[in-house]
């Protein structure tokens, strides 16, 4: 696990539901990221999980009381506030929600979330007939005018036998919240990204399609710093098996028309469009409605070309507006991509050679150059995620003019 929060401090504050148990595993998914992790519990909490639990996991004290005297002198959940990168209450129940709307601080958790001015993250999980209740939801609606995240409870089978909504969320969907938080800095907030990723599929019978190795990774390793970053992300996405990345609105597409007619949609209201697919160059010039047969005589297969959709982008590119193009050679990367360049009229080329070990599809790290008019810059080894941050430093810098 990458260390996306080194130098962060979390405060996790714990309330007294069953969901109480959860908060162990997402502290450690903290600890794990490098952050440092100040759990805060209510009395209520300690009667479902012990502080010793969060000490082990933090290798620090847990925070119980505001008076409590054992401590270097500060004032204590000042302090705290003070250092706070982030704040999550996981679980928070209907009490503490009730309080923290209405300003009301009378223990530890409540005073340091008061005193704090970071981003602070609420999760409710209760009872679903309290979290529908009109109080509850107008208490979470102030919370929400007040900047806080209000993160969806989950549906399924409560603690109490009851089947509906109340559920907390599993702790590495908070992780992401979490990580959304405060990981990056929001220097893409209020721009609008369009990405895309994955293979397209073109049929030829109901039965077969022609299609590539791609995994969707690289795409989706962007769209997700993209969101983490503060942007705006559009995801149009050929069929994979990977999980979407959250915060980023998915547009599934199957073949390259599809993908054609889906970004073409959009691309005029984009800021910046980066098209890691890979699509097809070619598809059937006619599909049959029913199963192709096997033959004894030689099959041939008729081929047209897709729309070029880098090509349509360049053509069409707006004032202000940044494409980015993707280059995947076995030979002669750096010519062949210089010309495509400068062939679709785009502002930036990140190229591989899927011959180089760790590079090209299906792998968790990447070796790219970047290519744009003026310059080239070859990336060592990274993972995707590394390369997606190094791709996107790139495209702000030349946005802005600071070009090194």
């Amino acid at each position: 696990m990458l260390k996306l929060l080194k130098g962060k401090t979390i405060l996790l504050g714990v309330t007294g539901g069953i969901a109480a148990y959860k908060s162990a595993y997402l502290t450690s998914l903290l600890v794990k990221a490098g952050a440092d992790v100040q759990v805060i519990m209510t009395e209520h909490a300690q009667e479902f999980i012990t502080p010793l639990t969060f000490e082990g996991l933090t290798n620090q004290r847990c925070h119980t009381d505001t008076f409590d005297r054992n401590h270097e002198y500060s004032t204590e959940h000042i302090s705290l506030a003070d250092r706070a990168d982030a704040v999550i209450i996981a679980p928070a129940t209907a009490n503490v929600i009730a309080k923290l709307a209405h300003g009301i601080a009378d223990d530890m958790l409540t005073t340091t979330v008061l005193a704090c001015t970071c981003p602070k993250i609420i999760v409710p999980a209760m009872n679903t007939r309290m979290y529908e209740n009109a109080v509850t939801q107008d208490n979470l609606r102030k919370l929400k005018e007040y900047g806080m995240e209000i993160v969806e409870p989950a549906e399924g089978r409560l603690a109490c036998g009851d089947v509906g909504k109340g559920k907390m969320p599993e702790p590495d969907i908070l992780y992401q919240y979490v990580l959304k938080a405060c990981a990056y800095k929001k220097d893409m907030e209020g721009l609008k990204v369009l990405v895309t990723a994955g293979p397209t599929q073109e049929s030829l019978d109901p039965v077969r399609y022609l299609t590539n190795h791609s995994s969707g990774k690289m795409g989706y390793s962007i769209a997700r710093i993209c969101a983490l970053r503060g942007a705006d992300v559009t995801l149009v996405s050929g069929r994979t098996s990977i999980e979407p990345p959250m915060f980023v609105s998915i547009v599934p597409v199957v073949s390259a028309q599809d993908m054609y007619e889906a970004v073409t949609q959009r691309s005029s209201q984009t800021d910046i469009i980066i098209k890691a697919a890979a699509v097809a160059d070619y598809r059937p010039a006619s599909v049959s409605n029913e199963k192709i047969k096997k033959s004894d005589s030689d099959t041939s297969l008729s081929l047209e070309r897709t729309e070029d959709i880098l090509k349509f982008l360049g053509s069409h590119k707006r004032e202000g507006q940044f494409i980015c193009g993707f280059s995947m050679e076995t030979e002669n990367m750096l010519e062949n991509s210089k010309a495509k360049l400068k062939k679709k009229n785009v502002d930036m080329i990140v190229a591989n050679n899927l011959k180089v070990e760790g590079a090209g599809f299906g792998t968790d790290t990447n070796i790219v150059t970047l290519i744009t008019e003026d310059a080239v810059k070859e990336l060592e080894i990274m993972s995707k995620e590394e390369v997606a941050g190094c791709i996107l430093d790139e495209i702000l810098a030349r946005r802005a003019g600071n070009i090194v």
